[in-house]
């Protein structure tokens, strides 16, 4: 992944919204899930919800299909371990990372 592809991959999750869409598009793994199962799962209008899909779609951080009627939304899980394998790669100089559990001090206590 290069550089302007990461920098349009956070800036489409660095708003509130769109990050929300992604987290329930992960939650809701490869079958992903339509516009009006979305607007129910984060309660945000249907013409809001719209612009922030085809901020993602744009950024490449989630795909779209159309099944019959229906278009389906899902996380791009390629797109997604990319961004975090650039924002790792080269973690701790060469080292083993350690990672503190979710709620524990790093060190700083």
């Amino acid at each position: 992944m290069e550089a302007p592809d990461v920098v349009k991959s956070l800036a489409a999750l660095a708003q509130p919204v769109r990050l929300q869409v992604f987290r329930a598009l992960v939650v809701a793994g490869p079958s992903g899930l339509t516009p009006g199962a979305l607007v129910e799962a984060i309660a945000v209008p249907g013409t809001s919800l719209s612009f922030h899909l085809k901020e993602l779609l744009h950024s490449g951080m989630v795909t779209q299909e159309r099944n019959g009627r229906n278009l389906i939304y899902r996380a791009a899980y390629g797109r997604m371990n990319e961004l975090i394998g650039y924002l790792t790669d080269n973690c701790c100089d060469g080292e083993a990372c350690e990672v503190a559990p979710a709620g524990a001090c790093a060190g700083a206590c």
